[in-house]
């Protein structure tokens, strides 16, 4: 699934992998090496992260249940914890620098390709 920012008219990812059981959303990347340009991990029922045994950092993007940002926070490194945002439904994860990149801020909308995706997020 392919996540675009309908504000700016730019791809955040090409390709989104969904961490929506226990397990899946705890582990997240840990044990990944990288997270290359154009993927992402999109964490549901998010409202912080932790980077704890990451071997790299990470962009955050902290999305509400209509799909806008509620935050964006760049370059989080290993061993940190993100602030927590209370509005947040999930948190899309992507290579550093990708925040930057795509112009994503606050208030911004983003889509998926397919209905189905989104709903599958389960907000």
């Amino acid at each position: 699934m392919s996540i675009r920012n309908k504000d700016k008219d730019t791809i955040l990812a090409q390709s989104a992998t969904i961490a929506n059981t226990f397990w899946t959303r705890l582990v997240g990347l840990i044990g990944k090496r990288d997270l290359p340009f154009g993927t992402a991990l999109i964490i549901t029922r998010c409202q912080s992260i932790h980077m704890l045994f990451m071997r790299f950092p990470v962009d955050a993007v902290f999305v509400d249940r209509h799909h806008r940002v509620v935050s964006c926070v760049e370059a989080i490194r290993p061993f940190c914890l993100s602030p927590i945002f209370f509005r947040s439904r999930y948190v899309i994860e992507l290579k550093v620098g990708t925040i930057r990149a795509t112009k994503t801020s606050v208030g911004d909308q983003l889509e998926w390709l397919s209905p189905e995706d989104a709903e599958s997020l389960g907000v």
